[in-house]
Formats: structure tokens, sequence, C-alpha cells
């Protein structure tokens, strides 16, 4: 198979969809890999290694979407890559495509093949391929929320650890998955006190059993939210409904009532975010305030430490890309139930639930395209 590996155009995103080793796990195997030049020089990923790995270089992205049967990238194709891609063409990357209905139209309208990251599912539970830059998101959330509590940058000039004599913040984590497990380990490295809200008992009493009293843990609901968030100096949002757009669980009207200069991080920002003041925004300007909170809602969080990133994801999501390049779609996904659940659009139909529900679009189950 010929496997094209463009660079991302994103704002701020120096990610690339393959590294070097990765290359040559399908190079080895006999696919040839196109690698756009430059696509990971920004992060140290130049294009002798690419070529020592077995890839050709090519000079722009249209000749990879014209020559490639697959496409591999991180972040979600933008209009002008959508406009590239062909019918039957294999787009495997982070989609993202409920709370993006002009993205999921154009994808429709491409018949493209296009296999979701954040979907595809693991023999153990969980959301292996997505869990990677969760992990990094949840923990560079501490990380924006500290820096954004200083007073130049629009914060109530916070230290969230305090110092002897001076209490110390409060964070509040919105969620006890992947994202708010590890803000919660960078959150309680700082000192601060943390409390940690979900809605599954045997997740707490899990935290609870390892941290003690390093934290508070509470039940989710509408009532222990608010109060919460009333009382926090920052908020972390980490919930999740797979493929879904996420709930709305923090209201403009708790906004208007949460401290001056507080901060609230929505990591959540991907899948439309879970504060009802929520919009994207970007590296290049990634705070906007409203009723007096900073909001940071950085939608691809990870593209920071692109290097880290880069490698943590090409981890999880090389044994799908074999398995594609080897098999095909059809018999890749037909083989393995946990990559099927990663078909979003498929030649013109819209074959997750979620997406189809939450965008308004017939459903139709993947199983009825692989025959």
């Amino acid at each position: 198979m010929i496997v094209g590996v463009p660079k991302e155009i994103k704002n701020n995103e120096y990610r690339v969809g393959l590294t070097p080793p990765s290359v040559r796990e399908l190079t080895s195997r006999g696919h040839t890999v196109l690698v756009q030049k430059n696509a990971g020089g920004e992060i140290g990923l130049s294009d002798e290694q690419y070529v020592a790995a077995g890839a050709v270089m090519v000079d722009t992205a249209k000749e990879i979407f014209a020559k490639a049967e697959m496409i591999v990238k991180v972040k979600e194709p933008q209009p002008g890559e959508c406009a590239m891609l062909g019918e039957g063409q294999i787009l495997y990357t982070y989609l993202h495509l409920a709370p993006d209905p002009e993205q999921t139209a154009a994808l429709v309208k491409s018949g493209a093949v296009c296999i979701a990251y954040e979907t595809i599912t693991g023999a153990g539970g969980g959301l292996p391929l997505l869990a990677p830059m969760s992990e990094v998101a949840g923990r560079m959330a501490i990380q924006a929320g500290a820096a954004h509590l200083e007073k130049s940058k629009g914060g109530m000039g916070l230290l969230l650890g305090g110092v002897p004599g001076v209490a110390a913040g409060h964070i509040v984590i919105i969620g006890a998955g992947v994202v708010g497990t590890n803000a919660m380990q960078m959150a309680v490295g700082t000192g601060a006190r943390v409390t940690v809200l979900d809605k599954s008992i045997d997740r707490l009493r899990q935290l609870d059993l390892v941290y003690g009293n390093r934290i508070s843990t509470q039940y989710s609901n509408a009532y222990a939210i608010e109060e919460a968030v009333l009382s926090a100096d920052l908020v972390i949002g980490g919930v999740l409904v797979p493929g879904a757009a996420a709930p709305k669980l923090v209201t403009r009207d708790m906004i208007s009532r949460m401290k001056p200069g507080a901060v609230v991080v929505d990591v959540a920002i991907d899948q439309g975010g879970c504060f009802e003041t929520s919009h994207a925004t970007t590296h290049a300007d990634p705070t906007y305030v409203v009723d007096g909170v900073v909001h940071y809602c950085v939608a691809n969080m990870p593209g920071a430490v692109a290097r880290t990133s880069t490698f943590a994801l090409n981890n999880a999501t090389i044994g799908h890309a074999i398995a594609l390049a080897e098999k095909g779609w059809k018999k890749a996904l037909a083989d393995d139930v946990h990559l099927r659940n990663g078909l979003n659009v498929c030649q013109g139909k819209v074959t997750y639930a979620a997406v189809a529900r939450d965008l308004g679009y017939e459903y139709t189950p993947a199983e009825g395209l692989l025959a």
C-alpha cells in the first residue's frame, strides 16, 4: 500500500502522523511511505531520518493526497485537506466529528474511509489511541492553569501551592478518567487542595485508596459540581462520552458566580467542551475571559509538547496502521471489532452512532459496508 504523511497545518501543530521508526515498520513490510518534506522538522525529525527509514520525500501535501491510498495524520483534516480526499481513500487520524458539522459534511462528500483514533476501542476496555494524548493533556492542564492564574496572564495572582502562612489554592477536576487522573497526579504535586468529581463510585474508591487524604472525592451531580466550582481557583474539565459531544456540566450561571480571576481549562474542547462558555482557542491565542473567569480552551493541547506527544501517539497508532496497510480497510475492519469501532464516515455514510445522532445523519452500521 502507498501510505502518505502530510505536514500538519493546524495552528501551532507540530506533531506528525508517523515517526521514522513507524515508517520503517511499514517500509520493512514492503509498503511505500510518502512523507512531506519537513513534516517532522520542528520536533527534530529530519528528512534524512525519514529517508534512512525508507520514506520517499515529496514537496507538497497535494502530491501526497493524489498518490496515497492511506493518509496518516494527527489532527482532523482542515477544509483544504478534506477537498483533496478521494473516493475510497483511507484517512486515519483524530476526527472529533460530533461538534464539527462542517468537517463531517466535507468527509461525507469526499467518499473517503475515515477512521478516528478517538473511537477505536481496546481489548481491555478504554480508548487506547486517545489515552496517550489524554495523558499529556491532563498533565498539561495543571501546568496551563497554574500559569494563567498569574496576574500578568489575567488570573487572580495565586500560587497554587501557597507558601507557609498562606493557604494553598483549590483545584477542582471534573471527570476521573485518563485526563482527570493525570491532571490529579500533577495537581497533588503542586501542594494545592484537590477535589475530584466523577459518577463512578468504584473509580472514586480506587483514587481514595491510592491518594487518601491528599485529595477529596465527590460523586458528580449538579449540586456537587456547582458547590465545587464556586469555591475553586482552577477547574479542569475532563469529561468524555466516546465519539459524542461533551455534556455541558458547568453552566454560564456558575461561571458568572466564580471567583474573579479564576481559571477554567476545558480539556473536553475537542468534543465541544464541558463548560457552557467554552469555545475552541489556539496556542497562538489560548485564552479569553468571560465574567472575569479566564478560559483556556486550546483544542490541540498536546501539540505544545509535540515531540513527546508524537512518539506517545505513534506507539498507540502504528499497530492498526500496519493492519490497514497489510489487509486493506475492509478485511482489517472485519477482522478487528476494536478497529471497526473507529470507522466514523465511510463512502458517504456516517457509521458512528453518536456522530449520526448529534449531527442529524442517518446511521449506517459499519458491518453493512464490509461485505
